[in-house]
């Protein structure tokens, strides 16, 4: 057999969408597809979505169905931001295939599914998680025995800087100057203000007096590397013999872990 080599071939200007290579397809999307057709999922969606979209104007947005079989693609394949599953999604022939989308069209971008999410509720995406757990225990996939509870403290989109006090409404920097006053260093500048509260005794931060003006439910918490930032917790509870998702929650960062494993297994009683 000769070695093959790569070759610099120009593309030709029009292909024949009968002539383009097919797609084996993937074993599991296929099933997966199998599965959601026999349940009836898209005409469910459509009907479920139909209230939060014009019926006569506007362009036809991304099919309910293909946004939440995006979602399952980033589920499945460990892709937490919206711009990797449509990157992944359009570099797929299978996924593509598994989507719907046929092979002479593109799948949708990533501005395209954040304009379905941000038109959907939660409650839609809540209904649709319950629907797909309801096909797992329907085919004896979902054991639902042992369940194990894990959370994670998430970085909030808000700077500790910009956090103000509840009864005052000082920002940092204020109140900061305030304190400097009161030791009697009078016109502080940043640099006296950083020093000052560098060596200052009392340096707590508390949650019951500080809050983010801009992102209220997020917590003053400690990071695992040690460094303090406004968070929140996520908390997932897994099936523990199928790997299956049961429940996914953010709850403020400043909640135990305890508090909420109680709370999550009262819920599965």
């Amino acid at each position: 057999m000769a070695l093959g080599k790569r070759k610099n071939e120009q593309q030709g200007l029009w292909v024949a969408t009968t002539e383009l290579p097919k797609s084996p397809g993937h074993p599991f999307y296929k099933k997966l597809n199998e599965l959601l057709a026999e349940a009836g999922f898209d005409a469910w969606i459509e009907k479920l979505c139909q209230p939060y979209y014009a019926e006569t104007m506007g362009r036809p947005s991304i099919p309910p169905g293909v946004y939440f079989r995006m979602i399952l693609v980033g589920y499945f394949e460990g892709i937490g931001s919206q711009r990797g599953i449509a990157w992944r999604c359009s570099d797929s022939r299978s996924l593509a295939e598994f989507l719907g989308v046929p092979i002479d069209k593109t799948t949708p971008d990533h501005s395209s599914m954040t304009r379905v999410h941000q038109r959907l509720p939660l409650e839609i995406h809540e209904q649709v998680f319950v629907f797909v757990l309801k096909i797992a225990t329907e085919k004896k996939l979902l054991k639902g025995k042992t369940a194990a509870v894990d959370s994670t403290t998430l970085e909030a989109n808000a700077a500790m800087k910009s956090i103000v006090r509840k009864d005052t409404e000082e920002d940092w920097k204020t109140y900061l100057t305030r304190l400097a006053k009161g030791e009697g260093i009078e016109n502080p500048t940043a640099e006296d203000l950083r020093r000052f509260d560098r060596n200052r005794p009392d340096k707590k931060v508390g949650n019951d007096e500080w809050e983010s003006p801009s992102d209220p439910d997020s917590r003053i918490a400690r990071m695992k590397d040690g460094t303090t930032h406004l968070a929140y917790k996520a908390e997932h509870v897994v099936d523990v013999d199928s790997d299956l998702l049961l429940a996914a929650r953010v709850t403020p960062a400043n909640h135990g872990d305890a508090e909420r494993s109680a709370t999550a297994s009262c819920r599965r009683n």
